[in-house]
């Protein structure tokens, strides 16, 4: 496992378990909108997750193609942003 995404992988585990228990909540016909609070709930997790991902793309593979000098590279990594905020937006 990677040091850097072990918080990550945590929280990804308890997001996991958050949906496990959304899932019993609908099995057990529980009233619709506590299983939308804890949809929203969820949510926020995975956006806080995404954006911890986002923070170390960032400081590990972004900061090492611009130390690189490798033009091809960097466009290449900054495409790849481009098209992650794109998708993220919709």
């Amino acid at each position: 496992m990677s040091d850097k995404f072990a918080k990550e992988i945590a929280r990804m585990k308890r997001i996991e378990g958050q949906a496990r228990g959304i899932a019993k909540m609908m099995e057990d016909d529980r009233y619709c909108i506590d299983i939308l609070q804890q949809m929203t709930a969820m949510e926020a997790a995975l956006r806080s997750a995404r954006a911890k991902v986002l923070g170390i793309h960032a400081d590990h593979c972004i900061e090492d193609v611009v130390q690189s000098g490798n033009v091809a590279e960097q466009r290449e990594k900054f495409g790849e942003l481009i098209a992650l905020f794109g998708k993220v937006g919709r």
